[in-house]
């Protein structure tokens, strides 16, 4: 079973179907619209065995590859759902009746016991999990009580007794009842109700539903196994139920299910477990029905559930099997812990254990194969128990529930309880495919002076693959592999591979070098020659220990990229905490799924991938993509221009506020320092608000310094804002010394030219404010590297602007003091060629230097920027041969 490469769109034109189509009670998840596919319909039909791909394709009716949507879903897979069965396996499963299942029980034949361990695998795949089940044409019902079957309200004291009666029985000894039994009156199949959050309502018309749910399969009428439809469920039409005939291995068309989960991995094994004829028809909060060829329809009663954590790492389920009546265990989860659960063979032990130990040796050599290619492997166990080992381990487990100290340790100790000794049945290899693009955005994000780690919970052989795979490593790349099960060990291990790294690139390596940047590593490694370092779980534990924080930080510094696997979620947000906060680096973390939150949330920025590992990973970032290949452009592209946006805007807004301000101050000097002013005050609080507000905001939104293909193109470009080649400390003194000079210039000027004259001091200070104006926004001017349409409205909109009100206020408003009126000053000066002459002159001197500055900047010393932005008045053909020039250089 497989993914699909990347995350498919709803066309809006099926959004209104999909409401019809698959429903799921979740309110919050309508936002977000995924596709629900026909589980028989074959999007890409590929076997999970490679030699199996000539033969033909079972279950496919006619019409298939429609696509069915679904809304409201929390995750509704887009993976493969069809798969071509080997027909080895087939075979095999031909062979496996009811009467052949209870064979195995006994191992009465070699035959019998593998076709136990083939029946318990798949039903494995399709139980242990928390995938939904929903009809696409049929809506899910909803539970609805008549006025018979709704509880009575009870008084506290009988709620007390209640409890009380339930929890004198649930201590007793005595096993547990039959299924039957245990569907109605069982006190612990009510405690196993409490422990996942569920209770059913004491009612005759439920107790009489789950009597007839509770009875055993019958192989020849499978109608008598099917789930009222008074429970809240997924009720499957007639049409969609097999028979033990219609289940064999033929021909026959497979009900169209949707498959809701909580992760696409759940969904891949449910649909590759649906291949095999072993069909997850409907799930409740009490029992979980299968169609399993040759065994017919399966009403496994749900006991309980203990749901996957990074700590465990595995879940496990507890049914009562309904063809032996036995309480079973199955259990799944990662290799590395799952091996250790295992029965173990020893001196004088049965034939069965010896066996198991050879199951559980050539099961590694599949996983240690399916992960040196790359897939994702899980182990499948079960374990059989009794009524009375079953009631003692509830027994435990209540207890650990209800306690109120050490509830989690206690949890977790019980759950180790239930998960020993377990029988191995098998292992999966799930193939989690690269989206479009990823290796080439590693490669661009490295050429523009990016460091990547790659932080996954993936054991070490699948981590190094997909590292490979994704170009984060290369062939020539010398690995280092930092396992070792001590602090000392560790140690000693990081200082070897260090000397190793430094006799390398000894030539090159500068000394007595500093933990300052990440990114400054690229520069230490001799040419020809790049590391890479593999570190596990594990040995994280003692990497990150304060003793060995620094030369582990050290270490990764002289490599090229760090692959941290088996990591858990709090693992990854520790070493981006200490990469943060040790190396002084800006980080970025990227995730899709809830592994990933803490990650995200401690980064400096995080970004979500939404898709098929749900939404948690996005509710908790700072930027959201669909995919990851889009992350190239959000930084080299958007980064870009965000960075240059926010430098240039800090500068002109100190340029704006120092030049205007000391128009002021100049004045000082001639009014004896008594704070008058020469302009309105009216105008004065109106010049930044109103008259020169527009322009900064336009540029400041619109500006690009390159065009988004030219930096695609040429990742080096992001290594100018890393190294803050637009705000550098030269730069601002710069800026602020042609403040002053221009604030001399508009004031110096105006008042050599009115000197010896009779004008009042706003005339005065009119053609000032009036220069101040057309400086300012010329200065913005130059400073723009692309001026659109809007730039130039904005512009000859705020100088309109300014006329407008400066004629109206100045026709309006009269004060009664001669000396400082600015009744009809703007028309008095605009009939004056004076005015003209002083603002266009002032103007010219003031911006003078600043454009000559850039003129030469852009002649004889251009940045690369500038050449970067001189390739986008190219032709194609030529554009092309300087960006290939500018690579090779």
């Amino acid at each position: 079973a497989k993914r699909l490469e990347s995350y498919q769109e709803m066309d809006s034109e099926d959004e209104d179907s999909a409401d019809r189509q698959c429903y799921s009670s979740s309110h919050v998840s309508k936002w977000w619209r995924h596709n629900c596919r026909a589980v028989n319909e074959p999007l890409n039909r590929k076997s999970l065995n490679p030699l199996s791909g000539s033969y033909p394709v079972l279950g496919r009716e006619d019409g298939a590859g429609d696509v069915l949507h679904a809304g409201h879903v929390a995750f509704s897979s887009p993976i493969e759902t069809d798969v071509v069965p080997d027909t080895q396996l087939l075979e095999k499963f031909s062979q496996i009746s009811s009467h052949s299942y209870q064979q195995s029980e006994e191992a009465s034949s070699e035959l019998s016991s593998e076709a136990m361990y083939i029946t318990d695998f798949f039903l494995a795949l399709a139980i242990c999990n928390t995938v939904v089940v929903s009809v696409p044409n049929q809506p899910r019902q909803k539970m609805r009580l008549s006025s018979l079957g709704r509880m009575p309200i009870k008084s506290l004291e009988e709620i007390r007794q209640m409890f009380q009666r339930l929890s004198v029985r649930r201590l007793s000894s005595s096993p547990l009842p039959s299924v039957k039994e245990s569907s109605c009156d069982s006190p612990s199949s009510f405690v196993s109700k409490l422990s996942i959050f569920r209770m059913k309502l004491a009612s005759s018309a439920l107790d009489g539903a789950a009597q007839r749910a509770a009875e055993p399969c019958n192989t020849d009428s499978p109608e008598k196994s099917q789930v009222p439809q008074e429970l809240d469920m997924v009720n499957v039409p007639a049409g969609c139920e097999h028979n033990s005939a219609a289940s064999s291995v033929g021909l026959s068309p497979l009900p169209k299910l949707c498959y809701e989960a909580e992760s696409p991995d759940e969904a891949a094994l449910v649909h590759a477990a649906r291949a095999y004829k072993c069909i997850l028809q409907s799930r409740t909060p009490d029992q979980v029905t299968v169609d399993f060829a040759g065994l017919g329809s399966l009403t496994f009663q749900l006991l309980h559930i203990l749901p996957f954590d990074s700590v465990r790492k595995r879940m496990s389920v507890v049914v009562r099997h309904p063809v032996s009546n036995k309480v079973v265990v199955y259990t799944k989860g990662a290799d590395s812990v799952m091996m250790d659960l295992l029965r173990t063979a020893s001196e004088g032990t049965s034939n069965s254990e010896t066996e198991q130990k050879k199951i559980k040796e050539r099961t590694q050599k599949h996983l240690d194969d399916y992960a040196r290619r790359g897939l994702r492997t899980l182990c499948i166990a079960k374990k059989v128990m009794s009524d009375a080992e079953y009631a003692e381990w509830l027994n435990h487990h209540f207890l650990a529930e209800t306690s109120i100290d050490n509830r989690e340790e206690l949890l977790l100790e019980s759950a180790i309880r239930l998960e020993t000794r377990l029988t191995l049945l098998g292992a999966t290899g799930i193939e989690d495919r690269l989206q479009e693009g990823v290796p080439d955005t590693i490669q661009a994000l490295r050429k523009a002076g990016i460091k990547i780690w790659m932080l996954t919970g993936d054991k070490r052989e699948t981590a190094v693959n997909i590292a490979y795979a994704c170009k984060l490593l290369e062939p020539d790349d010398r690995i280092f592999t930092l396992k070792s099960q001590s602090r000392d060990a560790c140690a000693l291990m990081m200082s070897k591979i260090l000397e190793s790294i430094q006799k390398t690139n000894s030539a090159k390596k500068k000394p007595n070098q500093k933990l300052e940047n990440v990114s400054a590593n690229l520069s230490t490694q001799a040419p020809g020659f790049s590391a890479g370092l593999v570190i596990d779980g594990r040995t994280l534990e003692h990497v990150l220990h304060d003793s060995l924080q620094n030369i582990f930080l050290e270490l990764t510094e002289k490599c090229r990229a760090v692959v941290c696997c088996q990591a858990t979620p709090l693992q990854k947000s520790v070493l981006v905490r200490l990469v943060r906060n040790k190396l002084k680096a800006m980080t970025l973390a990227v995730g899709d799924g809830a592994n990933d939150v803490s990650m995200i949330q401690v980064a400096d920025t995080g970004v979500g991938i939404s898709g098929e590992e749900g939404m948690q990973a996005v509710m908790a970032s700072d930027f959201a993509i669909s995919q990851f290949r889009h992350l190239r452009k959000l930084l080299l592209v958007h980064g870009h221009w965000c960075y240059t946006r926010l430098t240039n805007m800090v500068l002109y807004f100190f340029y704006k506020n120092v030049a205007y301000v000391n128009l002021l101050f100049w004045y000082q000097f001639f009014c004896g320092f008594s704070g008058t002013s020469m302009t309105d005050y009216w105008i004065l609080i109106l010049f930044n608000l109103l008259f020169t507000s527009m322009p900064p905001i336009i540029y400041g939104v619109l500006d690009k310094d390159v065009s988004a293909e030219i930096l695609m193109q040429l990742p080096q470009l992001y290594m100018m804002s890393q190294k803050s080649v637009a705000y550098l400390p030269s730069t601002f003194w710069i800026t602020l010394l042609d403040a002053f000079y221009q604030s001399l210039v508009c004031f110096f000027v105006p008042y050599f030219t009115y000197h010896g004259s009779d004008v009042d001091i706003f005339s005065f200070g009119n053609p000032i404010n009036t220069a101040a104006l057309f400086i300012m926004l010329l200065h913005l001017l130059i400073e723009c590297k692309s001026v659109t349409w809007i730039h130039t409205v904005v512009m000859v909109g705020s100088i309109l602007f300014y006329f407008v009100f400066a004629l109206a206020f100045g026709a309006t408003c009269k004060t009664h003091s001669s000396s400082s009126n600015p009744f009809w000053i703007m028309e008095k000066h605009m009939t004056d060629p004076v005015f003209y002459l002083v603002c266009l002159l002032t103007t010219c001197v003031a911006l003078l230097p600043r454009y000559l500055l850039r003129v030469l900047q852009g002649t004889l010393f251009p940045s690369p920027v500038l050449r970067a932005k001189h390739l986008d008045r190219l032709t194609p053909e030529k554009q092309r041969e300087a960006i290939k020039r500018w690579r090779d250089d």
